[in-house]
């Protein structure tokens, strides 16, 4: 986004805070009433459209201007890129689905655990799938009949089942190249995911390690379970394969994604999963499942202009400064605000949109590296989103039980989550995942990747 100006005024802040307001109010709301899925109900982008009307009418200056400025953040550069990757990634997930690459993957897992050790290896298909996929919720929805009928098979802990269930699906949450957090931190950072990838495995890996040992020791079943059926494909894989691996060699993200779609298409149709009008009805429907987020990073983003332009974002900055000493202090600035905006929307897509512009200008201030930045926002919005009771990857989670099992109950066993969140916060202190920094530090002046790589050409 545009470089902010010295105006300040903490009114400007006051839409943000009727969509978080409404947003939120509408979910306790409909929860306590009962409704299913009670932070769902109210469709972000509509939350956000009511912010902007209010922005529109409380902001000072001519409703051309106003409507300018909004135009503006909407068609902001990072945005647009932002939106695409988002249908892209949908497109690639709705045509592996569909041809049967989720299924194989379960149950390639599935074949490899031996049956003692069923809780972990839930928690393992869970983090392989998520990281495969980019989504929790896809992951939640496609493991968790299986963890649950595993769970009421085996005499395991239905609790600790559905606790290693949901930290699995949060571990690619917070991974995976083609996740729509990836996609917004990196995105709003000015950063390659590649780098994001390499700081943010470092506290993933050994809170998943630990998670496993802690799974293994505490999730033995009572008795013997056998699966039913772990019938595979390997060649089903093979896209999850090609997107991942062409994603950490470096491969522009576009050129990546594009290669995952046509890389499931044609083993779709080889197999006779669908035919070639399917096909592209399939990639459209992947578009289509990715409407909201992408209208909601066009409707934030031109909220976000209108709000930076008036002062609010400065006049935050300044406050967040106020307790901000040097970078360590910054980047617990930075994991905070995420955190808690994370907590108010019960959405941590939504959290790093609103938070990453604010991030960026906090990195620029107190020479916080941006790759670090986007790390700290993807891992702490992650990690909230994966333990508040009102998010939808519990609410699914619980759901398959049938009311045996509420949040309340399975909080306290997430163990990843909290891992997760003790080693990002040690890394601040001891900056233990920085070697990517050390070796390659970042140049303030040429923030963008491209930029940042011709100016080495040229020396």
């Amino acid at each position: 986004m545009e470089n902010l100006n010295k105006k300040r005024s903490g009114k400007a802040l006051i839409p943000f805070l009727i969509f978080i307001i409404v947003y939120m109010g509408t979910g306790l709301i409909l929860q306590a009433q009962g409704v299913d899925m009670a932070f769902y109900q109210l469709p972000a982008p509509v939350a956000a459209l009511i912010a902007i009307i209010f922005a529109f009418f409380m902001f000072k200056g001519s409703i051309d201007d106003k409507f300018n400025t909004f135009i503006k953040g909407c068609g902001d550069e990072n945005i647009i890129i932002m939106c695409i990757i988002y249908i892209l990634a949908g497109a690639f997930s709705a045509v592996s689905k569909s041809m049967g690459a989720v299924d194989s993957t379960v149950n390639f897992a599935l074949s490899l655990i031996p049956a003692q050790f069923i809780t972990p290896g839930i928690f393992i298909i869970s983090c392989f799938i998520s990281l495969s996929t980019g989504t929790s919720v896809g992951t939640i929805v496609a493991v968790g009949p299986i963890a649950v009928g595993l769970a009421e098979r085996g005499g395991l802990s239905m609790p600790l089942v559905i606790a290693a269930l949901i930290g699995g699906a949060m571990f690619g949450d917070n991974l995976s190249v083609i996740s729509d957090t990836t996609i917004s931190a990196t995105r709003t950072q000015n950063v390659d995911m590649r780098d994001k990838f390499r700081l943010n495995i470092k506290m993933a890996l050994p809170a998943a390690i630990l998670t496993v040992i802690l799974l293994i020791i505490f999730g033995k079943p009572v008795e013997t379970v056998t699966y039913e059926d772990t019938s595979y494909n390997i060649i089903k894989m093979l896209p999850y394969i090609l997107v991942l691996v062409s994603a950490l060699m470096g491969v522009n993200v576009f050129v990546v994604l594009t290669a995952g779609i046509l890389c499931s298409g044609i083993i779709g149709m080889i197999f006779g999963d669908f035919t070639l009008l399917a096909l592209g009805q399939e990639i459209y429907n992947g578009f289509t499942g990715m409407f909201e987020i992408f209208l909601l990073s066009m409707l934030i983003g031109g909220l976000a202009k209108m709000v930076a332009d008036e002062g609010g974002i400065q006049w935050l900055l300044d406050k967040i400064r106020g307790s901000i000493k040097g970078r360590k202090s910054a980047e617990i600035g930075i994991a905070a605000l995420v955190s808690l905006t994370d907590a108010a929307t019960a959405n941590n897509t939504v959290a790093i949109i609103i938070d990453g512009p604010i991030a960026k200008e906090i990195c620029n201030e107190y020479k916080v590296d941006p790759r670090r930045s986007a790390s700290l926002l993807d891992s702490f919005s992650c990690v909230m989103q994966g333990l508040i009771p009102y998010g939808a990857q519990m609410l699914i989670a619980v759901g398959f039980t049938n009311g045996a099992v509420s949040p309340f109950e399975v909080i306290p066993l997430l163990w990843y989550q909290l891992l997760l969140g003790v080693f990002a916060i040690i890394s601040i202190y001891i900056p233990f995942t920085d070697g990517v920094i050390k070796k390659d530090p970042w140049n303030f002046e040429h923030d963008m990747p491209e930029s940042k790589l011709a100016a080495k050409k040229e020396a």
